[in-house]
């Protein structure tokens, strides 16, 4: 009778562990769009998984691999978020594979997508012929985004998370002195600005932190 206790307590505390880490750390996990949301699934899966079955894992080793887990998820979202370098370094960066119709090769290959593939994602997008294509952009989750020239004031936000995407602001004809002034003009720094885009009439809109409504 011990082994189906200490296995129903398991399963509580597993399910209370993935509740917390959802709830605190975002719903983004539940559709995985970077690399600390896919590890954070599957290695919060494997610890449950491996052990709720295991009668030599005390209840109290189960919570503190929980705990620690939790800890080091947190730790590293937390640096992601805050610092470009290491998120470049654990998520990569978005990469450029078709430009005004042409396919970069070389960038397609480094980011280790075979013509198969790519062909078979542009047929997913609906995507007949690439002359329609501006830009196509590999992103960070392993999906294509694609830029209609029929429809290219659908832009990327210029500033995530307090830094400029230089991807981008490609697609604007701006260059960063002329963000930087943007910036001051409307009295914020970069550490202020959660997010900002280029509006229809060429201004800069920005959205910074601490908006509730």
């Amino acid at each position: 009778m011990t082994f189906y206790w200490q296995t129903f307590l398991k399963f509580i505390m597993g399910f209370f562990a993935m509740v917390i880490q959802i709830n605190l750390l975002g719903k983004s996990n539940l559709a995985p769009s970077n690399v600390i949301d896919q590890m954070q699934n599957f290695v919060l899966g494997g610890i449950i998984g491996g052990v709720i079955y295991n009668t030599d894992i005390t209840l109290l080793q189960f919570f503190i691999v929980l705990i620690i887990w939790t800890l080091v998820v947190f730790t590293t979202k937390f640096l992601t978020n805050h610092n470009g370098w290491i998120k470049k370094f654990i998520d990569g960066k978005p990469s450029i594979i078709i430009s005004n119709g042409k396919v970069l090769s070389n960038k397609a290959t480094q980011n280790g997508l075979s013509a198969h593939d790519l062909a078979f994602k542009l047929r997913q997008a609906g995507i007949n012929g690439l002359d329609d294509i501006d830009k196509a952009v590999w992103e960070e989750n392993g999906q294509i985004t694609i830029t209609s020239k029929k429809d290219l004031k659908t832009l990327y936000p210029i500033i995530m998370d307090g830094e400029i995407d230089t991807l981008a602001l490609k697609y604007t004809q701006h260059d960063e002195k002329w963000i930087h002034s943007q910036i001051k003009n409307q009295g914020y720094k970069f550490k202020d600005i959660y997010l900002a885009y280029l509006s229809d009439n060429d201004h800069l809109k920005i959205f910074p932190y601490g908006i509730d409504d």
